[in-house]
């Protein structure tokens, strides 16, 4: 039976932390995260685990041994333990659900009391890279109607229903998720935000903050890097005062924007290969800069969007999962 006890004072030892995604770490030992996706994992032995964090306005699970135990809603601080685990080894997880474009939420970490000993922290064979937009995020994707409110949209995306975290789990691989909706390569959904799609979102270690950036000192190397983007360079119509003539302009400074980007990221990623999602409006785009990069792209059609705003369905992401460790797995 688990009990769930919010605790008066930290336990005496912090467990060695696996992390997954960006942070930034502050003055007091803490992590500050944003990004969508976000995990922190811990080990040990003993009956019960705690962890202390701070929200700040996102939904976080925290499980124990890959059973989602609590979702933590409220905003704010928070001081939770685990207890009645039972005895023997645990692994405790906390997951990042929602999307914050802007803000950041706090970990301050994972503690066992006497009796319990920390161990050193859970590892994987695999490292993916998820680079993205809503698709990648897992917008809406609890909902089972496309017509959502703003905090609807917030309260029910779950990063971890989209297809990253799925296809990380079925090749047992760490993942990282750099992805912001409503971004393109160029041009971003409707025009918003000129100059600021997510190339230019990319560097950061939160994303709606211009500082901090992410340092040369970054060792996270991927094995295999996902890129899903060109739905909303596409998806609406050019508006007057954008800075290209005609659809076919933006076309080729997708392509071209596209390639570059591509080819930086392989310079610092020298051994991750790369694919590249190819949604309906954009495959043979997405085709010439595999073709120019050695990128390889994977065509995603079909999909029912049946969550918020026409975004993927739950049963999308599991398909688009499946065409992607197809693709990955191919030899």
């Amino acid at each position: 039976m688990l009990a769930l006890i919010l605790a008066a004072a930290l336990a005496q030892t912090a467990l060695p932390l696996n992390i997954g995604g960006r942070v930034a770490s502050a003055p007091d030992g803490a992590y500050d995260f944003g990004w969508p996706g976000v995990y922190f994992e811990g080990r040990f032995t003993g009956s019960s685990v705690e962890v202390v964090v701070d929200t700040g306005g996102e939904h976080l699970a925290l499980s124990v041994d890959g059973v989602r135990k609590v979702e933590l809603t409220k905003s704010g601080q928070t001081r939770l333990k685990l207890d009645r685990l039972g005895p023997g080894e645990h692994v405790v997880r906390l997951d990042k659900l929602t999307e914050s474009q802007s803000g950041s939420s706090r970990f301050q970490g994972f503690f066992v009391g006497e009796g319990s000993e920390a161990l050193p922290a859970p590892s994987r064979p695999r490292r993916i890279e998820f680079i993205g937009d809503s698709h990648t995020v897992g917008y809406g994707v609890r909902s089972a109607s496309r017509d959502c409110t703003e905090s609807q949209v917030h309260d029910l995306t779950d990063t971890s229903l989209a297809f990253g975290p799925i296809l990380a789990r079925r090749l047992d691989a760490d993942y990282r998720i750099v992805a912001f909706s409503g971004r393109g390569v160029v041009r971003n959904y409707n025009g918003v935000a000129p100059g600021q799609p997510m190339p230019a979102l990319f560097p950061r270690l939160i994303p709606g903050q211009e500082q901090p950036r992410v340092g040369a000192d970054d060792a996270w190397s991927p094995d295999a890097l996902v890129i899903g983007l060109g739905t909303n360079d596409f998806s609406t119509p050019l508006n007057p005062g954008e800075p290209w003539a005609n659809e076919a302009a933006l076309r080729q400074d997708y392509r071209d924007r596209y390639v570059a980007f591509i080819q930086a990221l392989k310079a610092s990623r020298p051994k991750a290969r790369v694919f590249l999602i190819a949604g309906d409006t954009f495959a043979e785009d997405v085709a010439q800069v595999a073709d120019r990069t050695g990128a390889r792209a994977v065509r995603i059609t079909d999909m029912d969007r049946g969550a918020c705003h026409w975004h993927p369905s739950v049963a999308d992401q599991w398909m688009m999962a499946d065409r992607l460790e197809a693709a990955i797995t191919a030899k």
